[in-house]
């Protein structure tokens, strides 16, 4: 079984290369933000058909992986 944290996915050409659902136009952090409002995760799959359950319970893995973060720096390029 494929790891939940593999449907997330950094592309740059895809929202200016934020973590997005499986290379798709929706960001993580938007979903968050829905989860966060309070919707449930069968509430979003009826607003997003294309979206699985397994997709929202990644962008919750990925949020607890950033969680885990002691600090983060910003790369210079």
């Amino acid at each position: 079984m494929e790891a939940l944290i593999n449907r997330i996915t950094t592309i740059a050409d895809i929202c200016h290369g934020k973590p997005t659902i499986r290379g798709l136009r929706y960001p993580v952090e938007n979903m968050l933000e829905l989860l966060a409002s309070g919707m449930t995760i069968e509430e979003l799959l009826k607003d997003y058909p294309d979206l699985q359950k397994e997709d929202f319970l990644a962008c919750l893995e990925y949020a607890a992986k950033l969680a885990h973060l002691k600090s983060i720096y910003k790369l210079t390029s």
